[in-house]
């Protein structure tokens, strides 16, 4: 039976990676420290139905990059023009427009995650 009503909105984070699946939650868990590690002061959104990270400091808080848990993959939002870049590396992957899905089992590429981050900071203040 399908669920009732619209997608919930979490306060933070960690109250979104808290309800996902085990497999989903160390997934989002090692995402979400690959972007703290690429970029330290990345700011994490509040009140969003996804994780949703600020890469570069806006005064709109524009969404710059996101991460959702589904049932046997999660999928990480670094937005058409990142993907596209890396399309070569992310051939393995199913992807969507501007999104690229990693499965639960296989290993996280966090090498080229955090390239990927790094990539798309760049491409938001013009480098």
């Amino acid at each position: 039976m399908a669920k009732k009503g619209g997608m919930p909105s979490y306060k933070t984070v960690d109250d979104y990676i808290a309800v996902q699946s085990e497999e989903a939650q160390i997934m989002l868990q090692e995402i979400r420290k690959i972007i703290h590690d690429s970029i330290p002061d990345v700011v994490e959104l509040k009140d969003k139905k996804v994780p949703t990270f600020v890469l570069t400091p806006t005064d709109s808080k524009d969404i710059q990059l996101m991460m959702a848990a589904y049932a046997k993959f999660v999928s990480f939002y670094p937005f058409p023009g990142t993907t596209e870049a890396f399309a070569e590396q992310l051939k393995e992957y199913k992807q969507g427009k501007g999104s690229v899905q990693f499965p639960f089992n296989q290993p996280l590429p966090k090498e080229l995650i955090a390239e990927m981050v790094k990539y798309r900071r760049d491409e938001l203040v013009g480098f």
